[in-house]
């Protein structure tokens, strides 16, 4: 996370936090600043672990970026697997909001598979520089049973899950043939991106966004029916 985003991140928290510790007028209004108060906090921390990862994540590196006491991060979460489950759920959500969702006004099949792919690539490139909770994640805790893992895993096998519909609806569409795998294909697709990561982000090798796309081009017309 920048300066500049955490001079933000804690602006907008000391304005969420002054407002939660107004008196409830029994309309709720102190619950509903509260909720922003930890959606806040929750921002800050998504920002916190793409730079640190998961594991690095903690109440203590939480409060002192925030400039919050852990007393106050800690009543908002009550444990350091909290914080990260929540970490996971607000990546995950705006991973659909970015990804999926946008893709769903293109027509099922071909169309809507092409719009995906093409709405990781353009998360995907803004996640070079700060990191991917998803890929980041899955080191840390591949080898770790738990509720932190379960969490991760679950959004994982969700956006794995809707790829798979997608290449079987663009075989239903005649899109696609119907020899393909759409398990197969949809592996093949999220490995793309996994090379990408590695390539950009860690080797640092220039083309490899375009490699990528090429890459599922030629996924796409290895399939299609003769």
């Amino acid at each position: 996370m920048t300066v500049r985003h955490i001079t933000s991140a804690n602006a907008s928290l000391n304005q969420a936090a002054n407002a939660g510790r107004s008196t409830d007028d029994g309309s709720g209004r102190t619950l509903h600043k509260g909720r922003q108060t930890k959606a806040t906090i929750v921002d800050a921390a998504l920002g916190l672990a793409s730079q640190i990862g998961l594991e690095g994540l903690s109440i203590g590196a939480l409060a002192e970026v925030t400039g919050m006491s852990k007393s106050g991060v800690f009543a908002h979460f009550g444990s350091r697997e909290e914080l990260q489950i929540s970490v996971i759920r607000e990546y995950h959500d705006r991973f659909e909001t970015e990804v999926f969702y946008p893709a769903l006004s293109c027509p099922r099949g071909l169309p809507r598979l092409q719009s995906l792919f093409h709405n990781w690539m353009l998360r995907t490139s803004t996640e070079i520089d700060s990191g991917c909770i998803y890929i980041s994640g899955a080191v840390e805790f591949d080898d770790r049973p738990g509720s932190v893992r379960d969490a991760l895993a679950s959004s994982v096998s969700t956006w794995q899950n809707a790829l798979q519909r997608s290449v079987a609806q663009a075989q239903k569409e005649k899109h696609l043939t119907d020899k393909a795998d759409p398990l197969q294909v949809a592996f093949e697709i999220h490995g793309l991106i996994l090379a990408l990561h590695y390539d950009a982000r860690f080797l640092r090798n220039p083309g490899a966004a375009d490699r990528a796309r090429k890459g599922f081009s030629e996924i796409v017309a290895r399939n299609q029916p003769e």
